[in-house]
């Protein structure tokens, strides 16, 4: 629907008091995506109790792809897009990828669109997750970390965004994302690298050698993945920080 300037700021206000960092770009989201003023309303209730914008539109944008997020469903962020580009450029023309704990899938969409004639599987064991994958488009099995998947160094491309927030620094994270959003996507463990070393594992075997591992991180992580990633028979690791010097992922490639 459209809303006029002044109704567009008492919007944007309403939001800043709910405590919306990105309140103006919120409120534009939520006013273009509702059909009635009423349906306006009730969203903007909604968002204000700290329910993801996703969630209440049942869109993200990731990559520039539209994407299908039901409510329940991990929201892709888009730290994330910086991941999954480096990954397309990794997947060669033919080639093959698998992204473990896909969630919604925006990993494996962004690889399927960028190198149409790659195979790209994932892998997420949440059924509700799945489903929302399987509605954007991509090919899932419902597992642990592709335990069913029995064929070894098939790959060209492993991607992960598994959980990665320790335990104990979950209180630091947005209030309304630790009242909303699954818990079992964020929780990492004492270290947050609890699903990351099973990811590693799991990698290790599912590689052609040659291949590229890209690993969604943060913190210092690095600093602790990266022995455990050689120890798997990894080699050129490489941390990849953000312009805040911030650390948003880690690659490295298959040896065995």
């Amino acid at each position: 629907m459209h809303a006029d300037p002044t109704t567009m700021l008492q919007i944007t206000e309403r939001l800043v008091r709910a405590g919306c960092v990105a309140a103006s770009e919120e409120a534009a989201e939520l006013t273009a995506a509702a059909p009635t003023s009423a349906m306006l309303e009730a969203w903007l209730r909604r968002r204000e109790d700290g329910e993801p914008v996703a969630w209440i539109v049942k869109f993200v944008r990731f990559c520039g792809h539209v994407l299908v997020i039901e409510p329940g469903v991990f929201v892709p962020r888009f730290q994330t897009e910086d991941l999954a580009r480096r990954a397309a450029a990794f997947l060669p023309p033919g080639g093959s990828a698998l992204d473990l704990c896909t969630g919604a899938g925006a990993v494996a969409v962004h690889l399927r669109c960028s190198v149409p004639s790659a195979a790209v599987l994932a892998v997420e064991q949440d059924l509700d997750a799945a489903r929302c994958a399987r509605r954007n488009g991509v090919a899932v099995v419902v597992d642990d970390l592709a335990g069913s998947i029995r064929a070894a160094a098939v790959f060209d491309v492993v991607t992960a965004v598994a959980p990665y927030v320790p335990t104990g620094s979950l209180h630091l994270l947005p209030s309304d994302v630790l009242r909303h959003e699954p818990r079992a996507a964020l929780d990492g463990g004492a270290d947050g690298l609890d699903v990351v070393r099973r990811v590693v594992g799991r990698a290790a075997l599912l590689l052609r050698p040659g291949g590229h591992l890209l690993l969604e991180l943060g913190g210092d992580q690095d600093g602790t993945v990266a022995p455990i990633l050689r120890d798997a028979g990894f080699t050129d690791v490489v941390a990849h920080k953000d312009d805040d010097g911030d650390l948003r992922s880690v690659t490295a490639t298959g040896g065995r």
